[in-house]
């Protein structure tokens, strides 16, 4: 089950967006800086909408969608809207909750009016990557390395 957060989900999406990631510590020059600001995707909520995602009532996923001309990093076309920070705990993995919480992104973007929603990612989510190629997203340009890890901008067409 999708739902919009809430702020007493704060502490499990935090948790999980934590150790969504720790897969990838060494892969980051400076993992206890990734790890700071990983630990604290809550804080997207000040800006974004952010979806959870409930399975057994319990938090295992979280995504940030971040609307059109909200304050995003320049390399993002300001007019696009953008999905941010993709997480699923890594025991709930294989069950599509990553792809739901993606289309949750596509469809508030096509609620918006958007002609493209864009992310940016990186080869080392062999798992993530892959699943936006799937669903159409088309690599449109490099992005600036995030603590050593080269990123890059996706974006999806929707009209």
């Amino acid at each position: 089950m999708l739902r919009d957060y809430r702020p007493e989900d704060a502490t499990d999406l935090n948790r999980v967006a934590l150790a969504a990631f720790l897969q990838f510590q060494a892969a980051y020059a400076d993992w206890p800086a990734m790890a700071l600001r990983v630990s604290q995707m809550s804080k997207l909520s000040e800006t974004a909408e952010v979806i959870v995602a409930i399975k057994d009532a319990a938090l295992v996923g979280g995504v940030a969608y971040v609307p059109a001309r909200a304050s995003k990093a320049p390399y993002f076309d300001p007019d696009w809207p953008i999905i941010r920070m993709l997480v699923v705990d890594p025991v709930a993995r294989g069950h599509g909750i990553g792809r739901a919480l993606t289309e949750d992104c596509v469809a508030r973007a096509r609620r918006d009016g958007a002609s493209l929603i864009a992310l940016h990612t990186t080869p080392i989510m062999n798992v993530a990557l892959p699943m936006y190629l799937r669903m159409g997203f088309q690599r449109v340009r490099d992005a600036p390395p995030i603590y050593g890890v080269p990123y890059a901008v996706y974006g999806l067409r929707l009209t």
